[in-house]
């Protein structure tokens, strides 16, 4: 978040001499940073960049607070000209507030606003703001508008607390309601766009049940201050800020208001700002107050102490800084301190609640005040720590795979782990076995995917016609659902080819063999992206590890591929467990090696992977190969090797016969 403000605004809070340019530059080495500086007129704007957990600092205030504290570390003359809490506060304001009760107001659930404060002001005159306060606001940005909406903006930048003013007459029954929404309701806000609400969102209704402010985000059209206005209702309060977050994101309505609200404000600022911002009507737009002080706050602020040693500052940022300078940087960050000999007692002010809450947060605060770069810049001392054996392993075979992979041809893909209806409904995917997202960012991301599949046959069809040969693979997470448990998440391995079933086949095989793997497979009908007819499943050590085939043909027609698609998806968390650098090694054998070629008639119940099978069960059976295959007809080599002696002829063909007959059964 970027907020602009002026520097002769922040001198009426802040004494000091110090120029806009290196008043930036100090300010910028140890607090927000200040993006720019641009002379205005006979003003300097400042564009400084708010880090989220420092809403206080998004402020006239809440800059002068810090330069008040930088500044003097650093060499460079600065002080605060008055506390505005002290100042702006309910005392000072007692002769002026009313004794009527005009508002009947109802605050439904006491999550949806901290504190709740109005005032009721009759006989005021909506016209053109005065010159400063539209010269300031034109500066930072914001178009003046009138009176009362200028000086509610004026208010926000300079105190950091957004409010709004209603139309006193237009708030029927002078009821002011605040809720949760229902699901459908609908509102129309102040720039005219109306809304249906999720619901669960916070609004206010008036005593005729109208939507009249959507709260924290803006107020509604039918509530808005107009030039006949004559009464209003002056609201300064605070709000749970995920309810305005997801309200304005859901419904894509942002506002600067927003900004402020959805990080969490500090309630003790409600009065600070209500009695400043009255301040301001009273003189710029006239009127009085007619009604009694609203001041609904049931949970005031309890003070945070920390306890923290000197020595534990000191030792942490790794030079001595005296006591009293670290005590002096306490309290000009508005910290409120005690000194027992070293240990001192740290009271932490309301506005800094929500990010100092331990003894490691006062001395970051110290560190960065007396400034980072002030540090010595020694290295320090590091031991390293190992990954895990299995992280490592992951990491290993990750690289591996994808490198080798890359040299057989493929390319790797990475697809969002999500989908939508479109891949779901032509796929014929069953949705009650998928994780929704709740608050998706488009239809077609709508789902977790629990196989990889369906994004490669997405990236297939994306690339028909582009290519003649496509061979891609994925390595990537699926997430499976479980009953009341966190999904599982399993590491897959995918790859999709229209290059032929042999050569899908071929590339798993070389995959495995590469990795000293020993693979099997076995003809499968059970997976429901295959082709019955055409599917094998893939086994290491005796455990499935998934499956390669044939695109199933009514899914190759509702994606509107047009050549056939053969893929392959392996649990690969698991394959690796099975994957070694170096294969089972023997001892050379010394004896003679015989070679006898066999041709076999391939049928349903002969196939090469059980000649293989069969041959590898015979000890003196040293290896085998593929010769030829013509038709159904497949020629094979077999190399017999005895391990004590040198084998005759008649032995190898003996033994050669003995497998014949076997697969013969």
């Amino acid at each position: 978040m970027n907020i602009k403000i002026t520097h002769n605004w922040l001198l009426e809070y802040i004494d000091t001499k110090q120029d806009p340019y290196k008043l930036a530059e100090l300010l910028t080495l140890c607090g927000p940073s200040v993006e720019r500086v641009e002379k205005y007129k006979d003003d300097y704007v400042y564009d400084i960049e708010i880090t989220s957990n420092r809403i206080d600092t998004a402020c006239v205030w809440g800059i002068a607070q810090e330069v008040s504290a930088i500044l003097p570390t650093l060499g460079s003359q600065a002080k605060m000209r008055f506390n505005p809490k002290q100042k702006y506060n309910f005392g000072s304001i007692a002769d002026k507030i009313g004794k009527k009760d005009l508002l009947k107001v109802t605050i439904k659930d006491d999550n949806l606003c901290s504190r709740f404060t109005a005032l009721v002001i009759k006989g005021v005159k909506v016209d053109k703001s005065p010159e400063f306060i539209k010269e300031r606001l034109a500066a930072c940005g914001i178009n003046s508008i009138n009176n009362l909406v200028d000086i509610s903006n004026y208010v926000m930048l300079e105190l950091g607390q957004p409010s709004h003013i209603f139309d006193y007459d237009k708030i029927k029954g002078g009821t002011m309601i605040m809720r949760n929404s229902k699901k459908g309701e609908k509102v129309t806000t102040l720039d005219g766009k109306t809304f249906e609400l999720p619901g669960d969102d916070i609004v206010i209704e008036d005593g005729e049940g109208r939507l009249i402010d959507l709260a924290g985000i803006m107020g509604g059209q039918n509530s808005a201050v107009s030039p006949e206005t004559k009464n209003i209702v002056l609201f300064v309060q605070t709000y749970n800020k995920t309810k305005v977050r997801r309200t304005s994101m859901t419904l894509g309505q942002r506002s600067l208001a927003v900004t402020y609200f959805e990080k969490g404000l500090d309630e003790e600022r409600v009065e600070t700002a209500l009695v400043r911002e009255l301040e301001l009507i009273l003189k710029y737009v006239g009127g009085e107050v007619a009604s009694k002080l609203y001041d609904i706050y049931k949970n005031p602020y309890t003070p945070r102490t920390i306890k923290v040693d000197h020595g534990y500052i000191n030792k942490r940022i790794g030079v001595g800084i005296s006591k009293e300078k670290v005590l002096i940087i306490l309290n000009s960050l508005g910290f409120e301190t005690t000194d027992n000999n070293g240990k001192f007692s740290v009271t932490v002010p309301s506005f800094r609640k929500n990010d100092v809450k331990i003894k490691e947060d006062i001395v970051e605060e110290v560190a960065r005040v007396y400034g980072y770069h002030n540090l010595p810049n020694n290295l320090q001392t590091t031991t390293y720590v190992a990954q895990p054996p299995e992280m490592a392993r992951l990491f290993k075979y990750l690289y591996e795979v994808k490198n080798y992979l890359k040299h057989l041809g493929l390319n790797e893909v990475m697809n969002y782990s999500m989908i939508g209806d479109t891949l779901i409904k032509k796929l014929n995917i069953d949705t009650e076995k998928l994780l929704e997202l709740k608050n998706p960012i488009s239809e077609d991301l709508r789902y977790l995917r629990n196989s990889l599949i369906p994004s490669l046959v997405s990236n297939a069809k994306t690339n028909q016609g582009k290519l003649d040969e496509i061979e891609i693979f994925e390595i990537s997470k699926i997430y499976i659902k479980r009953d009341k448990e966190l999904p599982l998440e399993k590491r897959m391995l995918a790859i999709a080819v229209n290059t032929g079933f042999l050569r899908l086949k071929g590339l798993i095989e070389a995959l495995f063999r590469e990795f000293n793997a020993e693979v099997e497979m076995r003809k499968t009908s059970s997976f429901s992206f295959l082709d019955e007819d055409m599917g094998l499943e893939v086994f290491l050590g005796g455990k499935s590890m998934g499956y390669l085939g044939k695109l199933n043909a009514k899914f190759k027609n509702s994606m509107e591929i047009k050549d056939n698609l053969f893929i392959s998806e392996l649990d690969f968390d698991e394959i690796i467990k099975y994957f070694k650098n170096v294969g089972n090694v023997k001892k050379i054998n010394p004896y003679a090696v015989i070679k006898l070629d066999y041709t076999f008639e391939l049928g349903p119940n002969l196939t090469y992977s059980k000649i293989e099978s069969r041959a590898k069960g015979n000890k003196r059976v040293a290896g085998l190969e593929v010769i030829s295959l013509y038709k159904n007809k497949l020629t094979v080599r077999f190399y017999f090797q005895d391990e004590f002696r040198n084998l005759t002829e008649e032995e190898a063909k003996t033994e050669l016969q003995k497998i014949v007959e076997k697969l013969s059964l």
